[in-house]
């Protein structure tokens, strides 16, 4: 009775003496917000805490879709927390917080498990979390979504804007960008690939192999992708002494060859593009060809592409589109889902400067045939490109509209200023996220133009420009439009099956 007599005295001074520095009182411990508040997807993310790193160490079972195992996350509370959440969509079976037992409720149904540790975190303060877990992926929903893809080829965490909560507990969010260790341990004979440097592999008994690989830059839990099935690996390096990492799936069947004539070129595609925009900011490359999407997507360090993509030959505009999102959408991620543009826009235009560099057409040629191909009426003006409506997020006028957007402002402020600010750009906010009002703001200090009409003509008013992208009045008639460039077909086949998959 005594003890806690003066443990109540010593508390009611402390506070005194805060009261007295500070001249309020502290705030007591609150639950973090279940979402960052993404305008798209409200519950996306989670506030009140900030991860700086991932270790995640599982083993998968390809015949019963078991997902066992743990994920330890290295976070910073950044506010004083009484609890928090995660967004996860398995079953977490144990739940540890520095090294305490929390208490914890899988709300897998909307994707949350919410975690109240033994004692409050302060703000500011790191906290070790280890979640753990065995559940089967392909039975988990969220709103009734099921983003995991299993079968022959195998099973796959891949997919936008969400994925990673399939298989392992985080804040899935691009705002929140952390590095990693992942560990997969799968049955002999099959591979288990994801992002960054294959740092070995490793037998610790009969029948199965882990696979331990590193991501050291900042990446975005919907960039880290799980694939485990029967693959090809090819483990060489690049000019420059990257890592550089391929896999190709067993049942690619006739499209292997074009695959691989395509995936292998990557560091030729990615040294085009460094001079376009800055250096290549990540450690490894490579990339994945499966047949378990359709679509393709710009995981970093290794982007998966669907097969599909492959069915008519070589497809090296793809490449180029996946692998700008290294710099546009992986270097930079966006700040809020709406801020699409400063992915696909810049991913697509990207395809128009690769084109140009194959002789098939330049940058200017094939932006004007995209304005001059879609008459006024056309519903494809109709979709703003900054901000588009979670329904029309992967909409091709993101695509295609906004690339016509980039190549307009190139005509706008001259060749020099506008490679200046796709490189002052990388600069400013590599490692971080953005918006689009921050990238105008850039454009505005580097050209040293007045930009805010442009940007609201092409990014956020509906209806066609009367100025096309190179400097031009539009064409009065549809039957006006330019022949075709040759790569045209093949650049407007993969947003076809881009917008069609719902992923970029």
């Amino acid at each position: 009775m005594l003890l806690r007599t003066r443990a109540g005295i010593g508390a009611v001074a402390a506070g005194v003496a805060a009261v007295l520095l500070t001249g309020t009182a502290s705030a007591a411990p609150s639950p973090g917000a279940p979402g960052v508040g993404d305008p798209y997807y409200p519950n996306a993310g989670n506030g009140g805490t900030d991860v700086q790193h991932y270790n995640i160490r599982l083993t998968y079972q390809p015949e019963t879709d078991l997902l066992s195992g743990s994920t330890t996350l290295l976070l910073t509370a950044t506010q004083d927390l009484s609890q928090f959440d995660l967004d996860f969509a398995l079953k977490a079976s144990k739940v540890l917080v520095n090294n305490r037992p929390a208490q914890f409720k899988n709300q897998n149904g909307d994707g949350e498990l919410v975690i109240t540790p033994a004692k409050p975190l302060a703000k500011g303060e790191t906290a070790t979390v280890v979640v753990s877990y065995a559940d089967t992926p392909s039975t988990a929903k969220v709103g009734g979504l099921n983003a995991w893809k299993k079968g022959s080829f195998g099973a796959l965490g891949v997919d936008e804007p969400q994925s990673a909560q399939w298989w392992f507990p985080s804040n899935d969010h691009p705002t929140d960008k952390a590095t990693y260790d992942v560990s997969i341990e799968a049955p002999d004979g099959l591979a288990a690939i994801t992002n960054g440097t294959l740092v070995k592999k490793t037998k610790q008994r009969a029948g199965w192999t882990r696979w331990n690989w590193r991501s050291t830059q900042p990446q975005a839990t919907y960039l880290t992708s799980f694939v485990v099935g029967k693959y090809d690996v090819v483990q060489s390096t690049t000019p420059d002494g990257k890592p550089f990492v391929n896999a190709y799936g067993a049942d690619l069947g006739p499209s292997l060859d074009a695959a691989k004539a395509s995936v292998e070129r990557t560091p030729e595609v990615n040294e085009f593009l460094a001079w376009q925009f800055g250096p290549y900011p990540f450690e490894a490359e490579g990339g994945v060809v499966t047949s378990g999407i359709t679509f393709s997507l710009e995981n970093q360090t290794r982007p998966v592409y669907g097969a599909r993509n492959f069915a008519a030959g070589a497809n090296t505009t793809l490449i180029a589109h996946e692998n700008a999102h290294q710099w546009f959408g992986d270097n930079v991620s966006l700040g809020k889902w709406s801020d699409i543009w400063l992915n696909e826009g810049f991913a697509s235009y990207a395809e128009y400067l690769w084109s140009e560099h194959e002789g098939e057409g330049t940058t200017a040629e094939l932006a004007q045939y995209t304005y001059d191909s879609h008459p006024a009426d056309d519903k494809f003006w109709q979709v703003l490109p900054g901000d588009p409506g979670e329904p029309n997020q992967f909409d091709a006028a993101v695509y295609d509209r906004g690339a016509v957007a980039l190549q307009a402002l190139r005509t706008t402020v001259g060749d020099d200023a506008f490679f200046s600010i796709l490189k002052q750009w990388q600069v400013a906010k590599a490692g971080k996220s953005a918006v689009i009002p921050e990238f105008a703001a850039l454009a505005e200090k580097v050209s040293g133009k007045p930009l805010q009409e442009f940007f609201q003509t092409w990014l956020f008013t509906k209806g066609k420009p009367a100025v096309g992208p190179n400097g031009t009045v539009a064409a009065k008639a549809f039957a006006a439009a330019p022949a075709k460039p040759k790569s045209w077909d093949q650049i407007q086949d993969n947003h076809r099956a881009l917008a069609a998959a719902g992923a970029s």
